[in-house]
């Protein structure tokens, strides 16, 4: 999955914390992906500053890894397709229960720089909220 930005270490660093994901190593032979971009050609002036890590992966190994694509443009609008992070374990598990755990979810998210656009409540047990990373990209917390 790629997902374009205007700061990819800022969006890994927001996208390991929301997902429980980590940073993907840099290709074999290379200390950091600095190192593998300019290995294969990309100029100096495109890099970020550090090693450019861009990536994120599921340490499991069953969720798709996310390359944040560097663009030079800002977002402009509502995203065509976004991420449900299902923390609450869906609707077989009770209202209740589910509550906290997503409100503590949307609280780290924010405290991370995220920012709530609304909450979706009330349709029959439906317990969410739409949020926003700091680059503006749409999600929901269920």
């Amino acid at each position: 999955m790629t997902i374009d930005t205007r700061d990819a270490s800022g969006q890994v660093t927001f996208w390991c914390l929301a997902l429980g994901y980590e940073p993907e190593p840099a290709p074999a032979g290379h200390g950091t992906w600095r190192e593998w971009y300019l290995s294969v050609g990309v100029p100096e002036e495109e890099l970020e500053e550090g090693d450019c890590c861009d990536r994120i992966r599921d340490p499991e190994g069953r969720r798709p890894g996310i390359w944040f694509q560097p663009v030079p443009e800002e977002k402009e609008l509502k995203n065509r397709i976004h991420l449900d992070l299902r923390v609450g374990g869906g609707r077989e598990v009770p209202l209740e229960d589910r509550i906290p755990l997503v409100d503590a979810k949307v609280a780290e998210l924010i405290a991370a720089g995220a920012s709530q656009l609304r909450g979706l409540s009330g349709m029959a047990g439906h317990y969410a909220f739409v949020l926003q990373d700091p680059e503006g990209n749409e999600f929901c917390v269920t």
